[in-house]
């Protein structure tokens, strides 16, 4: 028997394609049914990668599509980010290295502008997307539900994208790092990546869906019980805790609710009854992206996201093997768990 389930997919630039190894395993096994995503950045990218596929061929659509994104993605990186005596290499620490100019470039932007460094605002994204992506056919007939995660700059708060206004704009805002791409205009409004106030939106999935089940993929590393010191550390630490920082706020405000809810002997609201209903799971890999370089977020080399692919499958696996049959049933996730 299926099960019924939504997703939260969390951005992480290249990281992404660990999440592509999860949704095409998941894909793949067939006995799973996906009624909405949420995503921010990458995790939007393949939250409507795989929409559109599934629209065009069910399953297996889904899964080329993610396959013929992906692969575009590295495609049309400019050149090599990976140094040669790397490319051969198992270790996937050394995979996940930059070449040195790279590395360089990286660290003119904690000082230049994107209207300094990159003046012409090139986005390969743009032509992938372009290419892929009937945006028109995906607001009259999607069979899964979409909440694409924006970052209005004006106000600086969360403006989420259903199916009916999801656009190419809308992408690339979804993905648009302040440090490397101008402000995405969109009706009149200027926005930035959906990591920095949603990464990945969890209340929409509450709200405006039906499935007791909710499972979220996260792309963040592992805890470091160390202080960084060094400016590239700290400049680092600091990104990482301004794209995860809200979804943790807002992952506690639900768990704390749901407890709430469980706890009353009676539910009049609908959605204290849907608390109550709700079960959690979570699908991480801290230990394998805690191993990855600093800067391994905007590698797109080849070797490095087939690898992260293939870790995304066996993740998606073993998640399978030891928590399907509680889809429907309960949560397979605590709090805790993410801050051992």
């Amino acid at each position: 028997m299926n099960k019924t389930v939504t997703l939260a997919l969390q951005g992480g630039g290249s990281h992404g394609a660990f999440t592509w190894g999860v949704l095409d395993r998941l894909l793949e096994d067939g006995r799973i049914d996906i009624e909405g995503i949420s995503g921010a950045s990458a995790g939007a990218m393949n939250a409507v990668v795989l929409a559109h596929g599934y629209l065009q061929g069910g399953r297996d659509g889904a899964r080329e599509a993610l396959k013929t994104f992906w692969e575009s993605v590295a495609a049309a990186a400019p050149f090599s980010l990976l140094p040669d005596e790397h490319s051969l290499t198992s270790d996937i620490t050394a995979q996940s290295e930059l070449a040195a100019g790279m590395k360089h470039f990286v660290g003119l932007m904690r000082f230049f502008s994107p209207f300094q460094l990159n003046p012409f605002d090139i986005n390969p994204l743009r032509d992938i997307l372009s290419a892929q992506i009937d945006f028109d056919r995906l607001k009259d007939a999607a069979a899964i539900r979409l909440f694409i995660a924006t970052t209005q700059v004006s106000t600086g708060t969360l403006k989420l994208f259903r199916n009916r206004h999801m656009s190419l704009d809308v992408l690339l805002a979804s993905a648009c790092l302040p440090m490397m791409h101008r402000a995405v205009e969109i009706d009149g409004e200027a926005y930035w990546d959906g990591g920095l106030t949603a990464n990945p939106p969890l209340f929409p999935l509450v709200h405006q869906c039906q499935a007791r089940d909710v499972l979220v993929v996260l792309l963040h590393a592992q805890a470091s019980r160390q202080v960084p010191t060094s400016a590239n550390e700290i400049w680092q630490r600091l990104t990482e805790m301004g794209f995860s920082s809200s979804f943790y706020t807002e992952l506690q405000g639900l768990m704390l609710a749901k407890r709430e809810a469980q706890r009353s002997w009676l539910a009049f609201g609908k959605l204290e009854r849907r608390l109550r209903r709700l079960n959690m799971h979570v699908l991480e890999a801290q230990d394998l992206m805690s191993q990855l370089s600093t800067h391994s977020k905007m590698n797109a080399n080849p070797v490095f996201l087939h690898r992260l692919h293939a870790e995304g499958r066996l993740h998606a696996q073993t998640w399978l093997d030891q928590h399907f049959d509680q889809l429907g049933k309960s949560s397979t996730f605590r709090l805790a768990q993410l801050f051992q």
